[in-house]
């Protein structure tokens, strides 16, 4: 065998030659996305293992998602990001990283002014939204014989308007398994692309003088209220929705953890060390969901389309409410807050903010908007919930 046979037939092995065309667009998808996390900045803890998982899955033969339980032998034997993926599969990251969320969260601003509960209950609009979209699509547009979205993928689609990752994950899980990765990576990539979605629906249903509108101080929250609201919220919302007990429960386990006061190190675990490993986890193993073979379907598109009206619209229902809040209040209200109720904890805050700076450079908004901001938290996992008893078997 000379030179040349020997390079053409370690050409013939290699991933180059392997390489479809689906898995092509994929990559360069994850480029596009690697370059909106490290340049950009758009939420980059999140973007950045996406991204990374995605570019992982798609280098043809390297086997990383491998199911070896599909060929009959045992799991161990799988690739190592599909042994990863079943923290995703279980929805125990998904628990995990609301065990953190909660962790990190002050409830202080939300039970200082609880009609921040209303502003965060309008955000979650654009879920229902997107819900009776998709389910309208899949009465008219068939696949193969299909529709091309059943009822319980709809919902499954419409918590995408819930801006929150592990919901959408938790509940794809349960109603829409084979949708997970569409619906993941639209959840996350949109979260990310909060800056760039919600200021032109912000300043297009407000006036300059709403945005203006400068907010009083809030009250201060006792140790014994934080105390006892996430123990409150457990009951009830369990109580009520049985099914949403695994989000509800760890979030306030973590929020519990936080505000005790004497369980310091399970409260940093929780914030720090235990947060970051399963983000780190979790976003590498979605990411590596978007396989250009199965994710570049009409479904997939479908999904994409969705996910923004779902956050179009779950932005606006935040806003329109804070302005009909605003009326009432005698303009005691500044309307951009109602933004922040989709639950993107703290980035839709932080936009709230930054958009009230501008209209009016003393304004001070991001306290009054986590308010609602932590509310959408709690509002995306109840709608979960809600659509889990409606359409779940």
């Amino acid at each position: 065998m000379n030179f040349f046979e020997i390079i053409a037939q370690t050409f013939a092995q290699s991933g180059f030659a392997a390489m479809t065309w689906q898995q092509g667009v994929m990559i360069l998808i994850s480029f596009v996305l690697l370059y909106m996390a490290i340049k950009k900045g758009f939420e980059p803890l999140l973007l950045l293992p996406i991204a990374f998982g995605m570019l992982l899955a798609n280098l043809p033969l390297a086997g990383l998602m491998y199911d070896a339980t599909e060929a009959g032998l045992a799991w161990y034997n799988s690739g190592v990001l599909r042994i990863i993926y079943m923290g995703v599969k279980s929805s125990l990251f998904p628990c995990l990283i609301f065990m953190g969320v909660g962790a990190m969260t002050d409830f202080g601003p939300l039970i200082a002014n609880p009609i921040s509960l209303l502003l965060g209950a309008a955000a979650q609009f654009g879920i229902y939204v997107a819900f009776t979209f998709a389910n309208f699509l899949g009465t008219v547009i068939t696949i193969n014989g299909e529709p091309m979205f059943t009822a319980a993928q709809a919902a499954a689609i419409g918590i995408i308007g819930g801006a929150d990752g592990p919901t959408a994950i938790f509940l794809a899980n349960r109603l829409a398994p084979e949708l997970l990765a569409p619906i993941a990576v639209a959840a996350y990539s949109y979260m990310a692309l909060i800056p760039l979605i919600q200021p032109p629906i912000m300043r297009a249903l407000t006036t300059e003088k709403e945005r203006k509108i400068k907010m009083d101080q809030l009250r201060q929250v006792s140790k014994v209220e934080k105390i006892i609201f996430p123990i409150v919220v457990t009951v009830f919302c369990v109580l009520l929705l049985p099914s949403v007990a695994p989000l509800i429960g760890m979030l306030m386990l973590g929020n519990l953890f936080r505000e005790a006061g004497c369980v310091e190190r399970l409260s940093d675990t929780a914030q720090n060390a235990l947060c970051n490993i399963v983000t780190i986890m979790l976003g590498t193993t979605v990411g590596a969901t978007a396989d250009g073979l199965v994710f570049l379907r009409p479904q997939t598109l479908g999904i994409i389309a969705l996910g923004l009206t779902a956050f179009c619209f779950s932005t606006a229902g935040g806003v329109l409410l804070g302005k009909l809040l605003c009326k009432i209040t005698g303009g005691k209200i500044n309307p951009l807050i109602g933004s922040a109720g989709v639950s993107a904890v703290p980035m839709a805050a932080r936009v709230a903010q930054a958009e009230g700076r501008k209209a009016n450079p003393t304004n001070f908004l991001l306290m009054h908007a986590m308010g609602p901001n932590v509310a959408g938290v709690i509002g995306s996992a109840v709608a979960a919930g809600f659509l889990l008893l409606m359409f779940g078997k």
